[in-house]
């Protein structure tokens, strides 16, 4: 990586930002395109003065600022998205706007400036209304969102670039990630760090269904580690195709929610005795998701590193350290 320069569209992101310092202390050039719709000063504040760290504000929507982003780059990583399916839902338009609009300006920008490798975030949404369990890449489903499309979507026109203008394509389709700078304040934050910061407020978390719905949770440096892995060298049957990023494992929300109940009371003995509220299904949640990653072991080596329940002690370790960084009095008696 030492002599490659990187761009990381939504780079101040919760993935961005990881897989932005992972680059950095493989000695990369990295530039960062970030509009701070959804990423924050704060997760690239550790590297905002670092020698080989560039930022560039800007929005994927823009054609001019997608080709100043990748003149010079050897590789992208497009991170950059719109997520969460109840956004899309209330919000298709937008959504569409970014996820696939946005999507396409940064892959005729990357062919435009002759760049080598393009991965990007694709979404386990994709495998819809499929029931097939383990999720196999080659067996889909219906989508059942809107957000679900875009990310389907990105995948066809990966595909086409490729066949068109030759521009090697990966696409990496994430299953639940958690971890470490993912904001559990947002009104679409996902449910760990959403469970996370109720409990740390001594407030009951919702769990919409029943709680037997289940999803392959990764943990951040798992996914980091399978970026890595699609941006090195590869034979040609490892290109142009999509992977699946997960641990391979399934954990129902019931479990989730105890989990981190446990490692949570250790740091406030309070919250051990919190339970969960429970309201309606959302629309367009799929039931369960598992993801089959022998692709992905085969041709990339990924092999997660972490495993849900390590991942989630780190995850909280991470909430808490911050909860206390923010207030030095959090912790001390478990005032929230």
């Amino acid at each position: 990586m030492n002599t490659k320069t990187i761009l990381v569209t939504g780079g101040a992101g919760f993935i961005g930002s990881n897989l932005t310092e992972a680059l950095l202390a493989e000695g990369a050039h990295v530039v960062c395109l970030d509009n701070f719709s959804t990423g924050k000063e704060e997760n690239i504040r550790p590297f905002r003065n670092h020698p080989r760290f560039r930022l560039i504000r800007g929005d994927i929507r823009d054609c001019e600022i997608c080709l100043r982003a990748c003149e010079n780059a050897d590789l992208v990583f497009h991170e950059a998205a719109l997520g969460s399916v109840p956004r899309s839902v209330r919000d298709p338009v937008t959504t569409n706007e970014v996820n696939i609009g946005g999507f396409v300006k940064m892959l005729n920008a990357a062919r435009e400036c002759g760049v080598k490798r393009f991965i990007y975030a694709a979404s386990s949404s994709t495998y819809g209304d499929s029931r097939t369990l383990p999720k196999v890449e080659e067996q889909i489903g219906r989508p059942l969102s809107p957000y679900a499309i875009t990310k389907y979507v990105n995948e066809l026109y990966a595909d086409v670039f490729h066949s068109l203008y030759g521009i090697d394509c990966i696409g990496l389709r994430y299953f639940n990630v958690f971890g470490r700078r993912q904001d559990p304040d947002g009104a679409y934050a996902a449910v760990i760090p959403r469970f996370v910061r109720a409990m740390l407020h001594q407030e009951r978390p919702v769990i919409h269904g029943d709680g037997t719905s289940s999803r392959d949770f990764t943990y951040i440096d798992n996914v980091v580690q399978a970026n890595l892995l699609a941006a090195g060298p590869l034979p040609a049957e490892a290109l142009n195709t999509v992977y699946n990023v997960a641990c391979g494992t399934e954990t129902d929300l019931n479990t989730l929610f105890r989990l981190l109940r446990r490692f949570l009371s250790e740091y406030d003995p309070e919250i051990a005795g919190i339970e969960p509220v429970y309201g309606p299904p959302r629309p367009g949640d799929i039931p369960h998701s598992l993801a089959d990653i022998s692709k992905a072991r085969r041709l990339l080596g990924y092999h997660p590193c972490f495993d849900v329940e390590s991942g989630l002690r780190h995850a909280v370790q991470w909430y808490t350290g911050q909860r206390t960084a923010a207030d030095p009095r959090a912790g001390e008696s478990g005032t929230p």
